[in-house]
């Protein structure tokens, strides 16, 4: 059983220091490397390329940029390019999107109708095809791209929490990504919609790699990492209002208190409105979505993904104190020796079985 992994990064650092990072996880051993398409930071095409110039292996893209504030044949044009600049290297993610669209006055309906009709779209550009497409919410009229893409199979990885958006994974991607899903009833809803969406479309579902995205803090004070990664769970509540569907499916309703704190906030990425909230998140509501404590505690989680199904672990690293990089680090170091340790056990039982 094999577990491949990935970093996420905000692109909220100099230039520099996030190509520095990208050849820093390449040493570490991480396989994927992603910069998040938020607004309003640098620019992730222009990172990414510079991550390629500092890179021979690592795969690079964004994570997750969306159908509404670029067109999607801008998004196929920038990965193709960023494909020819990394030799090969490049891999797309694609989701609902959430920040900007209230500054660009964009109206995000009906995601998962517009992911399909983008993937699709980008699909046909990278093949080299004069594409025409009249969907319900991505129209291209006769266009194609005016440079052979590298490769028409460039993977595409769609990212959702909800089911409409995991059955289109199933349907048209490579690989499916969902935030969070560390509780098992998340893994379940996971796993079975991508499969749903896969087998109406008369796929394997196996071909779809499941990508589990989790805010990942090694730090052998426990209490400290869930105390970082409060703040974070506030964020991912004010993005999921009014349902909280990541959380109801996890079987955990808000208490009134933090509910009302929530409703009343804005989707931000400044930590300080956050951190005033962050007291009322219970430590339940941490543990069903992120990974917390020491290395052992945060291998056994992982470990536990991996036997479920996931395909790659994408962290998004935070820091109880210090830098990230000693998350980074930490996981590779010292987290995933002691998760293929503890799956080669697996597989030593089931083998004995």
């Amino acid at each position: 059983m094999t577990l491949r992994t990935g970093l996420l990064l905000l692109p909220s650092r100099p230039a520099a220091e996030l190509s520095d990072l990208a050849a820093r996880a390449e040493a570490l051993g991480y396989d994927d490397f992603w910069l998040a398409d938020e607004r309003f930071f640098r620019e992730v095409y222009a990172l990414l390329a510079l991550a390629a110039a500092r890179t021979t292996r690592i795969r690079l893209g964004p994570c997750v940029t969306d159908p509404f504030s670029r067109h999607p044949a801008l998004t196929a044009m920038a990965i193709a390019t960023l494909d020819d600049i990394s030799g090969g290297r490049a891999v797309l993610g694609i989701g609902a999107g959430v920040s900007g669209f209230q500054e660009l006055g964009v109206s995000p309906e009906r995601s998962a109708v517009a992911i399909r009709e983008a993937v699709e779209l980008i699909r046909g550009l990278l093949a080299g095809q004069n594409v025409t497409v009249k969907g319900q919410r991505v129209s291209f009229n006769g266009g194609r791209l005016d440079f052979a893409p590298r490769r028409a199979d460039l993977p595409i990885y769609v990212a959702s929490q909800r089911e409409a958006g995991c059955r289109v994974a199933g349907r048209v991607a490579d690989g499916a990504i969902m935030q969070g899903c560390v509780a098992e009833p998340l893994l379940r809803f996971f796993r079975t919609s991508v499969a749903e969406g896969a087998q109406r479309a008369g796929r394997d579902p196996a071909r779809v790699e499941l990508v589990a995205r989790i805010n990942v803090c090694v730090s052998d004070d426990g209490h400290a990492a869930r105390n970082a990664m409060r703040p974070t769970v506030v964020r991912s509540l004010v993005a999921q209002r009014p349902d909280f569907f990541t959380f109801r499916t996890a079987g955990l309703e808000l208490p009134e208190s933090l509910r009302t704190h929530v409703l009343g906030l804005p989707y931000t990425h400044d930590v300080a409105p956050l951190v005033k909230v962050a007291p009322l998140v219970p430590d339940t509501f941490v543990d069903a979505v992120t990974l917390a404590g020491s290395a052992d505690h945060v291998a056994q989680g992982v470990a536990r993904l991996a036997r479920s199904g996931i395909g790659q672990l994408l962290v998004y690293p935070v820091a109880s104190e210090g830098s990230i990089v000693d998350t980074i680090e930490r996981f590779q170091t010292a987290v995933m020796p002691a998760v293929r340790k503890e799956l080669e056990r697996s597989e030593s039982c089931r083998s004995a079985t």
